[in-house]
């Protein structure tokens, strides 16, 4: 299953990652004080829970416990972040020394409260040049105004998955390159059935699983906030754009009240009863796991995988998309933080760690080195993310005080869009930077 992905942003955990943040303010006085050397056992919380998924960082864990001798690990997977909340409002002897969240938009709350140690004074000491070992999209996710609190631990790409067989069925010979051949592709392919439909080109509602605001601006490469600070959806033509496309190809499909409908039937996301794996839609804005769990599911049908549309007026920038992904931190608690960085270190910069957890669980590794690596297994399907991921127009949402509150207010300004209940795009647009500003405000 994926890492990024299976958190996503909800009210309810943006809700328990502020209180966690909340109540880590100041104390952050644990320190670096431990020797690295000492025989010690650390604690690393994950929220990884499928078998594969829990073998693979064992396997992690062991060959950095044979190269660590003295650094015993003990992992705890399964953790969400409301339970990691608790334990370090708790704190004692209970607490995890290191975590690894899915949640990158609450990096900017993390660091800003204090809850994670800044890595800054770690990564210099051990010599490590975070623009020489990351991708810039992600050391942007990672960190919020100089302070490095995490770091990237493999990453997720945004991309199309597509039903080869029912393209060929419609005669359509390749993946959609800019907005209205994708809106036109997605027309060709949607069978009405009545009122419903017997198969859908696209689902473009924003309930439609990865099938976020976020995901889509990404296309038009926007610029959130301005150079001091402040929201920019009403500044950067790419939201209102964005918007309009989008509410235009859901009008072109069928309406929104229709396509609400028909998505309310639709199976959980991570199962066999995905509307994808079920031929219900004909293709699916999603990440690199897609393929290899529609495969899983027995899916009768061929698949292809592209890099989202961009806009006709982009078309040279094709093959950029929204990058997110999984982030490693040491609790600002901890009395064990030297030996806690050394697994850090370890799983978020050694290239053979990277790799092979990467081959392990099919998402995409974090370093420059190992995206590189010709030990990185690449199908044809996967070679469509890390191309992705490799874009120089790539690009992710970046990290805020309030964590990714102001995502949310994005986002529930595209729900009212969609549905056509905001009659003043501009106006309603401005007033969505106004509370993001406030909410900012409140936060820093």
């Amino acid at each position: 299953m994926p890492r990024a992905a299976r958190l996503t942003t909800t009210a309810a955990a943006l809700a328990a990652i502020s209180v966690l943040a909340t109540a880590c303010t100041g104390q952050g006085g644990a320190g670096a004080d431990d020797d690295p050397k000492a025989d010690v056992t650390i604690a690393f919380w994950h929220g990884w829970s499928a078998p594969s998924e829990v073998k693979a960082i064992q396997d992690s864990i062991d060959r950095f416990e044979k190269a660590h001798p003295n650094i015993k690990v003990k992992a705890t997977g399964n953790m969400t972040d409301d339970k990691i909340n608790q334990a370090l409002r708790a704190g004692g002897n209970k607490a995890p020394d290191v975590v690894s969240s899915f949640a990158t938009d609450s990096v900017g709350k993390f660091c800003n409260s204090g809850a994670f140690a800044d890595l800054n004074p770690f990564m210099e000491k051990s010599g490590i040049d975070g623009a020489k070992v990351f991708p810039a999209t992600l050391l942007e996710y990672t960190r919020y105004k100089g302070n490095q609190c995490t770091l990237p631990l493999l990453h997720d790409a945004y991309g199309l998955v597509y039903n080869k067989t029912a393209f060929a069925a419609a005669g359509i010979t390749e993946a959609p390159v800019t907005w209205s051949e994708f809106t036109e592709v997605a027309q060709k392919l949607t069978k009405p059935k009545g009122d419903s439909y017997e198969q859908l080109g696209v689902m473009p509602t924003f309930h439609g699983y990865e099938t976020t605001p976020q995901r889509l601006v990404a296309q038009w490469s926007p610029t959130y906030f301005t150079a001091d600070g402040k929201a920019n959806l009403a500044g950067d033509p790419a939201f209102a754009k964005m918007l309009t496309a989008q509410k235009d190809l859901v009008a072109k499909l069928g309406g929104y009240e229709k396509l609400e409908r028909f998505r309310a039937g639709f199976g959980d996301e991570w199962s066999a009863e995905h509307p994808f794996h079920k031929g219900l839609v004909a293709m699916q804005i999603d990440g690199e796991w897609r393929p290899a769990m529609a495969r899983a599911a027995g899916v009768p049908f061929e698949i292809g995988t592209a890099p989202l549309p961009v806009p006709d007026d982009q078309r040279a920038d094709y093959g950029k998309g929204y990058l997110s992904g999984t982030i490693m931190g040491i609790s600002s608690a901890s009395r064990k933080q030297n030996a806690a960085w050394e697994l850090v270190r370890y799983m978020t910069t050694d290239t053979e760690a990277v790799v092979a957890f990467a081959n392990a669980i099919h998402n995409i590794p974090s370093t420059l080195a190992a995206l590189q690596s010709p030990q990185l297994q690449v199908t044809p399907e996967s070679k469509t993310f890390l191309d992705i991921a490799r874009h120089a127009k790539s690009n992710t949402t970046p990290a805020r005080a309030d964590g990714g509150a102001y995502q949310l207010t994005f986002q529930d300004f595209a729900y009212a869009v969609e549905k056509g209940d905001v009659p003043d795009l501009a106006a309603g647009l401005a007033r969505t930077d106004r509370q993001i500003d406030t909410d900012i405000a409140k936060a820093e």
